[in-house]
């Protein structure tokens, strides 16, 4: 195994269990390493720190999966596999929830791989080349600890781009059909894991859905950014009076519709507006609705358009703060890594400022317990949703 010597005065972040290691943490990176090739970490004086894949020669050199000295083969990826997903079939799945994340990137130790459980069908990401080296490897844990029926790959993401990597979709293994029914806490969806956002539902919004039942009882509720109407369900699951659902994608509202329908919910109650949600706010009324969720597509994908996409979340936030009554709630969520949960936390009070209104945080949420984060990750931090009650 290649061995990388890490800087003296670079070590403690990867005893710390930071699972990146920047090229100017290294000594040297020795000509002709293959994108994906195990390395060996060891400090200045020859001791072992831990080892990972060869990322690149670019700002990410290694990406680290252990700290002790394993052999990489199959047996590896099956343990690392075997691990998480009985991490996630103690807490999580059950015969009212079918669907969560099995492997979440480097918090699950295998850095770059995301795999999702739908029922019986798993989709994979490779998020960068030196991840997908070990495809085939990957492929056979997956199987033989998960066991799906098949395994759809959805390694579209921006993040290869960067690598000048070829965004991949298609089948891996067996069968896989165009809606797959899944259970989330008793309710019903149909997930389109070949041309849905993501993997095809956002799994890391459960805890989120369910938490917003209890303030849905008897009231109007706006669900915007609705994609194919997960809140609007437990809204109408919890007793809603209405539930008015706006995005901007015509076949996420028409399966958000079918959702409806396939829970046996009173779809009198349900309105599905294809509109842009920043339009559809500015023409609304203060009190006609007492419950406004803001589930917006991450605003910020560049560290350089952080105080642009700030902007857009405080445009967004201010509208729905002028529209909802005294005692009004308000759901608020941002994916975007790149804010800072500080920072989003003090849009909202600017926002608050803007629009005249006091407003406490009753509940604030993060990933869920199938998005584990390693304590060292900060990186790996990116959702934020705040529950608020407006005075």
């Amino acid at each position: 195994m290649i061995k990388l010597i890490v800087k003296k005065e670079r070590v403690g972040p990867i005893r710390g269990r930071h699972p990146w290691v920047f090229s100017g943490a290294l000594k040297q990176i020795p000509e002709g390493i293959a994108t994906g090739e195990p390395v060996e970490l060891t400090d200045e004086a020859g001791n072992y720190l831990a080892s990972g894949y060869f990322n690149s020669y670019s700002q990410i050199a290694v990406r680290v999966w252990d700290w002790d000295k394993a052999e990489i083969n199959q047996e590896f990826f099956s343990v690392r596999i075997r691990e998480a997903y009985e991490l996630r079939k103690k807490f999580i799945l059950n015969k009212k929830t079918t669907a969560c994340r099995i492997i979440n990137g480097e918090n699950d130790l295998l850095p770059g791989l995301i795999v999702d459980l739908y029922g019986d069908y798993a989709v994979v990401q490779f998020h960068n080349l030196g991840i997908e080296r070990w495809k085939k490897e990957i492929v056979a844990a997956i199987l033989g600890e998960v066991g799906p029926k098949g395994i759809f790959e959805r390694s579209d993401m921006r993040a290869r781009d960067v690598e000048g990597a070829e965004r991949k979709i298609g089948l891996i293994h067996g069968k896989i059909p165009d809606e797959i029914k899944i259970l989330e806490n008793g309710y019903a969806f149909q997930v389109n894991v070949k041309e849905g956002q993501k993997t095809g539902f956002f799994l890391d919004q459960r805890d989120k859905r369910q938490a917003l039942e209890k303030y849905s009882k008897g009231k109007k509720v706006l669900n915007c950014f609705s994609y194919t109407g997960g809140f609007s369900v437990y809204a109408l699951g919890a007793g809603a009076k209405k539930v008015v659902s706006v995005d901007a994608s015509e076949p996420a509202l028409k399966t958000a519709e079918q959702n409806v329908l396939l829970n046996k919910l009173d779809e009198k109650k349900c309105e599905f507006i294809l509109a842009d949600v920043k339009e559809y706010l500015a023409d609304r009324a203060k009190g006609e609705f007492d419950v406004i969720i803001l589930d917006p597509p991450a605003f910020v994908k560049d560290r350089r358009k952080i105080q642009e996409g700030l902007h857009g979340y405080r445009k967004i936030n201010e509208a729905a703060l002028r529209i909802l009554p005294k005692d009004g709630i308000l759901v608020t969520c941002s994916c975007s890594a790149h804010v800072s949960s500080e920072d989003f936390r003090f849009m909202l009070s600017e926002a608050a400022a803007r629009a005249g209104r006091t407003v406490q945080i009753l509940e604030t949420f993060t990933h869920g317990i199938d998005h584990p984060n390693l304590v060292a990750f900060t990186e790996g931090e990116y959702l934020k949703c705040i529950f608020a009650i407006v005075r």
